[in-house]
């Protein structure tokens, strides 16, 4: 069984547009939450942190940060990756069935943390207590973003099947504080190119 080749990407393109939809209806929800950064986009790889501030200029009238979706893993489990033993697969038995293919995606969102003070000064409790209501409304909402619109996108013939993994958070490192969603995603098979049907 071969996997679509734009399923992966496809994926990715729509868990970021979800999770940026959801942060834009959660900033008229609640005065003062950001909405989804200006910076928001499928990467290659690891993560880099490279904005928490606005790297579209105040006069754009978006929100700072970053958004991203990265793959961490594509993985040949019957159980969506969840174990986190991976065993071996004999391929190339005649009529036999794969099991189902799941990709591992990452979801990570930055923000701007409170940092010290041109004399050197911590940040006030005020400062460190509205970063943090932001980041936990952050949190919230990607986790419905996943769980709610997510679901909604799938082809109408079929429905994502998917686990999260854990939401943490991370940072706060070079004036960047955020949380990070792994989301594993069975992928459709289908037959090889070469396959009679």
């Amino acid at each position: 069984m071969a996997i679509p080749l734009l399923s992966v990407h496809h994926l990715a393109e729509t868990l970021l547009g979800c999770v940026c939809q959801t942060l834009n209806s959660t900033a008229e929800q609640i005065e003062g939450q950001p909405g989804c950064p200006c910076r928001a986009c499928v990467v290659p790889g690891t993560v880099a942190w490279d904005s928490c501030e606005d790297p579209c200029g105040t006069d754009a009238g978006s929100d700072g940060g970053q958004l991203t979706v990265s793959v961490a893993r594509v993985v040949v489990s019957p159980d969506l990756g969840v174990s986190r033993v991976q065993e071996a697969v004999v391929l190339g038995a005649r009529n036999c069935q794969l099991p189902p293919m799941a990709v591992e995606l990452v979801i990570t969102l930055l923000r701007c943390a409170p940092s010290s003070g041109e004399d050197g000064c911590p940040p006030t409790c005020e400062q460190l207590t509205a970063a943090a209501q932001v980041l936990h409304v952050d949190a919230a909402s990607v986790h419905n973003a996943v769980v709610c619109c997510f679901p909604q996108t799938a082809p109408s013939a079929r429905r994502y099947r998917f686990t999260l993994g854990q939401l943490r958070t991370v940072g706060p490192e070079g004036e960047c504080v955020g949380i990070e969603q792994r989301v594993t995603v069975a992928l459709p098979n289908c037959r090889c190119p070469d396959e009679s049907p």
